[in-house]
């Protein structure tokens, strides 16, 4: 197996809170064999020179979505499939070149399997691109934030939606989840804000609806994500087992401390409120979300402190694809500025996100992890924003930028 040893300035190792100095990681195939202050020069390694750059474990998105354009939906959902999957490599390339070797796709709007397509396709070395983790489709009920209808008009059924209204259909949702290549399973149970027709301060499943869902995932061994928003939601989330809250909107007291012992993972989504705020301020919100947005902003950015004070678990989500890729990366600062010291900043974009993604072979720079390393100029410790000026990226071992080398362009 070719060998790698790159010599670092400093090194995040994704695991500790501080700032390593001068450090060397020796890289067999795809695969960290050793982290020390000297590796030796094993014959035949390509020596790679970082000692003017911090070194970190590749970033982990926990939430994107690929295939979905947030702010053009209604005409971007009607594309084909193969459309929107060429469109979703060219983006996951993109967010790679940032940094992000790991990405948790969690759900598109479209009758076939695009982002399944998409990570298979990565997987067996067809394409070039990050790792991707997929929950093909967004459960929800009729009306709910994963039902387009209200976008179209009532006669248009085209099969966009992945819609349910009693358990036994949940359940036979989930099933099929399972059955064409689902990692996770994704469902909303509140309302959210670029869905036209509902509201995500309201809960969208009775109890008996989310308990069926919940179990019907842990029936067929896959992981649940709820996007949610209400407090309710939030704690009918994880009274049916959610492993991870995506956005908690309007979350509360009791549902962070219900967060903490049930170990579930809060993904925040703090970059994609300050975008809204943009297009508010700007007055390019869809028109709407505007009203919804308006109305809760401040009890967002309320909840997105009420998190960061908290000992809950929280990993680095965007919900890119709402907003555009290029901007991804600012969540490490959005977490900073919402209180998370930088340290947690970024861990929630590695181990804590490999951890959330039941990945222990990734997310930190430790001997048998996979090779997943990016490099930076700057002290992100010191300066969270050295985290957007990523210049080398490494996934499995292979590089894919480096100086004048960028095979994602």
């Amino acid at each position: 197996m070719a060998k790698i040893v790159i010599i670092c300035g400093k090194l995040f190792d994704g695991l500790g809170d501080k700032m390593l100095g001068p450090t060397e990681i020796l890289i067999e195939g795809d695969c960290i064999v050793e982290v020390s202050g000297s590796v030796g020069r094993p014959g035949g390694a390509n020596v790679l020179d970082l000692s003017d750059r911090t070194v970190s474990p590749g970033f982990i998105d926990t939430h994107v979505h690929l295939c979905v354009d947030g702010l053009n939906l209604a005409r971007q959902t009607l594309q084909c499939a193969p459309a929107k999957a060429l469109a979703g490599l060219h983006y996951a390339q993109q967010y790679m070149r940032y940094g992000f070797t790991t990405l948790r796709d969690i759900g598109t709007l479209d009758p076939e399997w695009p982002t399944v397509n998409l990570r298979d396709a990565i997987d067996s070395g067809m394409a070039r691109g990050p790792r991707l983790i997929v929950a093909p489709h967004m459960i929800s009920a009729t009306a709910g934030h994963g039902d387009l209808q209200g976008m179209f008009p009532c006669r248009c059924n085209m099969g966009l939606s992945r819609v349910a209204d009693s358990p036994a259909k949940i359940r036979e949702l989930v099933r099929m989840e399972h059955a064409f290549g689902a990692n996770w399973i994704k469902t909303m149970n509140t309302g959210g804000y670029m869905s036209a027709g509902d509201d995500p301060a309201r809960v969208t499943w009775f109890e008996d609806e989310m308990q069926a869902l919940g179990q019907t995932a842990r029936q067929v061994g896959l992981p649940l994500a709820v996007h949610t928003g209400a407090a309710e939601g939030c704690k009918q989330a994880l009274r049916a087992g959610a492993r991870s809250l995506e956005h908690c909107y309007l979350i509360d007291d009791e549902g962070v401390a219900m967060a903490e012992k049930a170990g579930a993972f809060l993904v925040p989504t703090m970059q994609m409120t300050r975008e809204d705020k943009r297009l508010l301020t700007a007055g390019r919100l869809p028109e709407h979300a505007v009203w919804k947005f308006r109305r809760d902003v401040a009890a967002i950015e309320d909840a997105q402190k009420r998190i960061a004070r908290s000992n809950a678990k929280i990993a680095f989500g965007t919900d890119c694809g709402m907003f555009p890729f290029n901007e991804g990366v600012l969540e490490f600062q959005a977490l900073v500025a919402a209180g998370i010291t930088p340290g947690s900043a970024l861990k929630a974009g590695t181990s804590v996100a490999a951890e959330l993604l039941q990945r222990d072979d990734l997310g930190a720079i430790a001997p048998g992890r996979q090779a997943d390393i990016v490099a930076m100029p700057g002290n992100p410790l010191e300066d969270i924003a050295a985290t957007s000026k990523v210049d080398f990226v490494m996934k499995g071992g292979r590089i894919y930028r480096h100086g004048s080398l960028d095979i994602l362009q």
